[in-house]
């Protein structure tokens, strides 16, 4: 059987062209994920080339789909194929662990083990206390690279596991203006400097 006929055949209709428009999506719809993620964190230089083979994809899938499939094998292997994508895409994205991020604890509990445990290890933090909704609370800053978030994390949840924490991206810290000090003033809250958000 020649090629040609081997495309009219229901194997290729029914099982070829699905795999090929599920494997593409996951290709493209992992690198728009981790597209997404670069630009958030200030990485211009990697994201237009990553863009640029996302929408190159995205194109060719989409004319396969629009002109070549006539059964619906091919569109769910289109919608499995973005959702897998995105899955693996977040995946990549914890692997890379690439930036910065803000590291926000809330404690009611004395959080002098917490602060020394963490200085220990080598974290720049800075305090300050708060009022929350039942009490005086301890506020806790870092900023620090993603990949030392799951570190730092360890050491709280070891030394208060109810104490409250959040984790957002930073695009960029200057990290001359962030002091590893306690205070306690609330205007100087946001000592460090941050840009995007």
């Amino acid at each position: 059987m020649d090629f040609t006929a081997f495309i009219n055949t229901e194997t290729f209709s029914f099982v070829i062209i699905p795999l090929l428009i599920f494997f593409a999506r996951i290709l493209d719809v992992s690198i728009g994920t981790i597209r997404v993620v670069f630009i958030s964190r200030g990485m211009r230089r990697v994201a237009p080339f990553l863009g640029f083979f996302e929408v190159l994809i995205w194109l060719v899938v989409v004319k396969q789909v629009m002109t070549g499939v006539t059964n619906f094998v091919g569109y769910i292997a289109y919608a499995g194929g973005f959702a897998t994508g995105t899955y693996i895409g977040m995946r990549i994205e914890e692997k890379l662990a690439k930036g910065k991020a803000i590291l926000r604890v809330v404690t009611r509990k004395e959080s002098v083990e917490v602060i020394e445990n963490l200085k220990e290890n080598d974290f720049k933090i800075t305090t300050m206390d708060a009022e929350g909704q039942e009490g005086p609370v301890k506020i806790i800053f870092m900023v620090l690279e993603r990949h030392n978030i799951q570190k730092a994390l360890d050491i709280i949840k070891k030394t208060n596991p109810r104490a409250f924490y959040s984790v957002e991206d930073v695009r960029s810290a200057r990290e001359e203006h962030y002091p590893s000090i306690h205070h306690r003033s609330k205007s100087r809250l946001f000592f460090f400097h941050r840009k995007g958000k």
